[in-house]
């Protein structure tokens, strides 16, 4: 009985979900069925967090079954190696992926060209350019000629690879690399074959142009793609996306740098005032975090500890300012050096002359007045009353505790010398609430 009760509730349970099943797939192949396009726009430099958001919008097209994934790109370029995991990334979706470059003036420069390049289909707004994608190092560093070439020969074959598996132009994918071209949206559009699919002037007619157009997917399967009255769902960054994105902007990184260097400084020179310190290193984290994110070059790093140094050896030594003047340049230098030249990600002119020159300014004012501060002999508490002069208002003497005013106050004394009242004495020590005092010397003696 119990044997026949479990089968019976096992055959429908199965029942029950190939019923569901059936539903679902009736509903999948229900042409009355509303498509759904997922939108996501994304507006800066490609890098990890950028290859984070793509993955995540791709995931969340492929399943939720949207009939097309839309990404409307505006960017100066990025990390090679982060474009590589978005290509691949695309390249393995389930649901057609359209890169959309636009609105009207933007563009999709380096990186961001070979991102269109791998899309199911790749679109720009009247406008609009791709292109330049050509390699530059890293490190920012200078490479040698062989190096250069071999890294823009490997680019470009890349490219070629994208290019021919979504029958673009070869050529032009290729001279955008080894050549550093750029197409306008016209150019792109009209070359044989072309570079890009369409030309739209905004979602509403990109969608439209998509509805019943058949692609090819990478893996050489076909599609028609179904975009009619689609209902839009617009996909946006988290905030710990777009917080990490901030942090990871050259500009930002370089600023957080120079203002947590600026805080654990004035800590130095100041110890216990606790807020520049807390402050400081947590600039100098986050700053370490973006450069881990960005390309960064390690001597221009080096070069800004170098001139932070020198500017510390300035308030020490008697250089003349020829110290605080190498330092200043260093950190110039080393500010220029720091990110790669790619357009887009270098940190401008605008930024670092205005900060170096207010770092260097800065740390040589407060160091100066830290140091002066730090000289002058205490004016306050018992070490303030060290070296002061008074008048003795009773006999002291070896053995004999006396009087004294000092400051208009009066105080226990004791001497080794013998005083009598109405001499001048000083003070040569504090203990406790007395006072330890010897015969001043004349004002003529002092000198």
């Amino acid at each position: 009985m119990g044997r026949r009760l479990t089968t019976g509730l096992v055959l429908a349970l199965a029942g029950g979900l190939g019923g569901l099943w059936a539903r679902g797939q009736e509903a999948a192949a229900d042409p009355s069925a509303a498509p759904r396009a997922i939108v996501a726009d994304y507006d800066g430099i490609i890098h990890p967090i950028a290859a984070e958001f793509f993955d995540q919008t791709i995931a969340h097209a492929d399943t939720t079954g949207a009939a097309v994934t839309v990404i409307v790109l505006r960017t100066p370029g990025g990390l090679l190696e982060s474009t590589r995991s978005i290509v691949s990334r695309m390249i393995a979706a389930r649901t057609p992926v359209v890169v959309y470059v636009g609105p009207s003036g933007a563009r999709a420069a380096s990186a961001g060209f070979i991102i269109a390049l791998a899309a199911d289909v790749a679109a720009m707004a009247p406008g609009t350019h791709i292109g330049a994608a050509h390699p530059v190092s890293a490190g920012g560093e200078q490479i040698n000629e062989t190096l250069t070439r071999k890294a823009a020969e490997d680019a470009a074959a890349y490219a070629r690879t994208l290019a021919e598996a979504r029958g673009r132009n070869v050529t032009l994918a290729a001279e955008a690399v080894t050549a550093s071209r750029a197409f306008t949206d016209h150019e792109a559009r009209s070359a044989s074959p072309p570079l890009v699919d369409l030309v739209a002037r905004d979602l509403d007619d990109l969608l439209l142009q998509l509805d019943g157009r058949r692609i090819t997917r990478f893996d050489g399967r076909t599609a028609r793609l179904r975009t009619s009255g689609a209902a839009i769902e617009r996909l946006a960054m988290t905030r710990r996306q777009r917080f990490l994105s901030a942090i990871a902007h050259p500009q930002i990184a370089y600023l957080l740098l120079t203002l947590g260097m600026l805080g654990l400084t004035v800590e130095l020179w100041n110890p216990g005032a606790i807020l520049p310190g807390v402050a400081g290193g947590l600039c100098l984290l986050l700053a370490f975090f973006a450069f881990q994110v960005l390309p960064v070059n390690t001597i221009g790093l080096l070069l800004i500890a170098f001139g932070l140094g020198l500017l510390l050896l300035e308030l020490k030594l008697p250089s003349f300012g020829i110290l605080g003047i190498g330092g200043t340049v260093s950190l110039l230098i080393g500010s220029l050096m720091i990110t790669n030249q790619v357009p887009g990600i270098a940190v401008g002119l605008g930024v670092v002359v205005p900060a170096v020159l207010a770092l260097a300014g800065i740390l040589l004012v407060l160091g100066r007045l830290a140091l002066a501060a730090q000289r002058r002999p205490a004016v306050t508490g018992a070490e303030g009353m060290v070296g002061e002069r008074g008048t003795a208002l009773t006999a002291v003497g070896p053995g004999r505790d006396g009087q004294v005013q000092v400051h208009g106050e009066i105080w226990r004394a004791t001497s080794a010398a013998p005083l009598q009242p109405g001499d001048a004495i000083r003070v040569t020590r504090v203990e406790g609430l007395t006072l330890a005092v010897e015969p001043a010397a004349s004002e003529g003696e002092d000198r």
